[in-house]
Parts: C-alpha cells; sequence; structure tokens
C-alpha cells in the first residue's frame, strides 16, 4: 500500500493550503490516520490525527488554525491549513495504521509534501 500526499505549496502568511494524502493498493481497512511534519533541523512532529471513527486531536501549535478530516470510501485523509504563519514551514507526511487482510496492522508514511509560508 503506497500513501501519495499532493496539495503542498507556497503561501504568505495568513494564507491556506489544503493537504490530501489517498492510500493505494490492496488493504482491509484503515484505522487511525495522521499528518506529521518536519522542518530543517528539527525532529518530525505531531500535527494531527484522525481515528477511524473520526475523533480528531491536534497539537497545540496549530488548533484553531488546522482542520482534519478523512473520507473512508476514498481511504484518503485531509488536511485544511488556514492563517498560517512562518513556524508552519516544513514538510508534511501522512500517516496511516493499515489493516491487511492477513491481519497484520502496520503503519504507513507517505513521501512527504513541502509547505512553505512566507511573511
Amino acid at each position: 500500500v503506497q500513501l501519495v500526499e499532493s496539495g503542498g505549496g507556497s503561501v504568505q502568511a495568513g494564507g491556506s493550503l489544503r493537504l490530501s494524502c489517498a492510500a493505494s493498493g490492496i488493504l482491509f481497512s484503515i484505522n487511525a490516520m495522521g499528518w506529521y511534519r518536519q522542518a530543517p533541523g528539527k525532529q518530525r512532529e505531531l500535527v494531527a490525527t484522525i481515528s477511524s471513527g473520526g475523533n480528531t486531536d491536534f497539537a497545540d501549535s496549530v488548533k484553531g488554525r488546522f482542520t482534519i478530516s478523512r473520507d473512508n470510501a476514498k481511504k484518503a485523509v485531509y488536511l485544511q491549513m488556514n492563517s498560517l504563519k512562518p513556524e508552519d514551514t516544513a514538510v508534511y507526511y501522512c500517516n496511516a495504521e493499515i489493516r491487511y487482510y492477513s491481519g497484520v496492522l502496520r503503519g504507513s508514511w507517505g513521501q512527504g509534501t513541502q509547505v512553505t509560508v512566507s511573511s
């Protein structure tokens, strides 16, 4: 299974971007999905997660500005980012807990998409 991300780009502070991530391949189900980010010289950090039932969690730094949603039929997760700040600049990675027909549960990562916010 592959996770394919799209929607990154460059925007000025205060602007918005929407990231998308879709799983392709044979799988049984997807549990939690989420977005992480990694800025230059920093560790990868959690941005937002959403459970299979739609429960969400956000990093304090993005609460009130970002929303996460998913479309289970499309095996996709989205991150709507509003009121972007320069400190949101990072490579954003999609993550999903995938259950295979074999019963194996395995986490998968997307390739990353760059988000650059200029002041």
